[in-house]
């Protein structure tokens, strides 16, 4: 798998995430955060509207999907389509960069989801 080089000071390395300054852990912080997951999980069913994703996504404040969604489409996984019309109409998607990530985390929330009871118990004990 080739991962690219970075510059840092005239040096080229290959990108390390457990690196201070890996670009990618921002892309790791929003695509991994409580609410990038869900809302990444949310849009692999298709379009959605805002007040139809934060139904969806049971608990998020307009204010956490806002700037979630905003942090996914600076990331390039979220397209954003708002229609010129009145009362606006805006509607949110995963782009192909984001379906992509989408099926990883769905990978990673499904071992959750299989391995939740031997989790839980885990949780107890500790």
């Amino acid at each position: 798998m080739h991962w690219g080089l970075v510059m840092n000071a005239g040096f080229q390395f290959p990108p390390n995430v457990l690196a201070a300054e890996c670009p990618s852990r921002t892309v790791l912080k929003h695509l991994t955060s409580q609410w990038g997951v869900l809302v990444m999980l949310a849009l692999q069913g298709g379009t959605l509207r805002f007040s139809a994703l934060r139904r969806r996504v049971g608990g998020v404040s307009e204010r956490m999907l806002s700037q979630t969604l905003q942090a996914l489409e600076g990331d390039g996984l979220v397209l954003r389509i708002a229609h010129p019309v009145v009362p606006p109409h805006v509607e949110y998607s995963l782009t192909v960069l984001g379906v992509g990530a989408a099926e990883r985390v769905g990978a990673l929330t499904g071992w959750i989801e299989d391995h939740l009871a031997e989790i839980q118990a885990a949780q107890v004990t500790a």
